[in-house]
């Protein structure tokens, strides 16, 4: 019985009865409704669900992108999905309306620090993070970002004791609008350039749009000071 009630609810996908732009413009519904009503970005396998098998979803996803021209939020490809997004230009407008205008939560510049090295060399352990940065990188600090859900607990490091190391989450990409790791800037471009090193780190040069809080102190000795949470 309760097979044959499931039979009968199932989703027609296909749409076969449909003309095709009524069956088009249905399946544009159902893929912008099901996004909107996620809590994290939709990937393409799940939205194969609810559209036909010869459905082109890259087409689809830009028409809807297209009929959002204007509106205040936007389609967006992170994490390896889609989400719904409102636009920058509105960020000020909707902290002023849910009154968090002076509680948004900023990377310190030490989290920034670790972070960014972390996005670039994971997975890598606490104790390879202190040699990097010649300071050790407090279990404080490690926790912060692990709470805020930008890193998490990756394979166990070859170092003696097995420590665990860390990698970035599909939270970090999310956060920072990247749909894969291949986003970020090449890093053997960046280090041939001399873009991207323990120096340029610790003064205070983010790569790919890391950003860090306005301590007051740009200096490298207080870049340096911060990640283990010291004076300079």
């Amino acid at each position: 019985m309760a097979r044959r009630a499931k039979r009968e609810t199932a989703l027609d996908a296909e749409l076969a009865d449909l003309p095709p732009e009524l069956r088009w413009r249905e399946w544009m519904g159902r893929v912008e409704a099901v996004i909107f009503a996620a809590s994290e970005p939709v990937t393409r396998e799940v939205l194969a669900r609810v559209v036909g098998r010869d459905c082109n979803l890259d087409l689809l996803i830009a028409d809807i992108r297209d009929e959002l021209r204007g509106r205040p939020y936007e389609l967006v490809t992170v994490a390896g999905g889609w989400r719904h997004q409102t636009r920058k230009a509105f960020a000020d407008a909707i902290q002023a309306a849910a009154g968090v205008a002076d509680q948004a939560r900023s990377l310190s510049q030490a989290e920034s620090l670790v972070l960014a090295a972390i996005a670039y060399y994971q997975p890598i352990a606490r104790g390879e993070l202190s040699e990097f940065f010649g300071k050790e990188v407090s279990r404080d600090l490690i926790g912060g970002l692990r709470a805020m859900g930008l890193i998490a607990a990756g394979p166990r490091s070859p170092r003696p004791g097995a420590p665990y190391a860390f990698v970035t989450t599909q939270n970090f990409l999310a956060q920072f609008g990247f749909e894969s790791l291949r986003d970020l800037p090449d890093i053997e471009m960046l280090e041939d350039a001399g873009l991207l090193g323990k120096d340029k780190l610790l003064a205070g040069a983010f790569p790919g749009g890391f950003a860090a809080a306005d301590d007051g102190d740009d200096r490298p000795e207080a870049a340096e000071a911060a990640v283990d949470g010291t004076d300079a």
